[in-house]
């Protein structure tokens, strides 16, 4: 099962949680070891958007606010190094809407 391609995906929650440096949970350092950045933030939105489009659904599970859909792939990066990475996506239960919302390394796979 794949996502379908209208998923939402914040620019705000680009910049402000996964750009931008922060004390706990950061994930700036990661992501900018294969060049993404603030300065290109669209690159990350583009390769979050192609990655659903060629993964496949790894893990469902459901919450109080909606289905959960876990999705694992590789994020070529703007410098050409690949990053191992989980996508959490949520399709919301009120509104049906599917939305970005968290990416972390892939430890699972060496």
């Amino acid at each position: 099962m794949r996502l379908p391609k209208n998923v939402t995906i914040p620019h705000d929650k680009l910049l402000r949680y996964l750009l931008l440096p922060r004390e706990e949970n950061d994930k700036s350092k990661f992501l900018a070891s294969a060049g993404y950045t603030l300065a290109n933030s669209e690159v990350l939105e583009r390769d979050l958007h192609q990655l659903i489009q060629t993964s496949e659904v790894s893990d469902i599970k459901t919450s109080p606010y909606g289905i959960k859909y876990e999705i694992r792939g590789i994020l070529n990066g703007p410098n050409g190094r690949k990053l191992r990475v989980v996508t959490i996506w949520i399709k919301i239960a009120t509104t049906e809407d599917i939305r970005f919302v968290t990416l972390f390394p892939d430890r699972t796979v060496k």
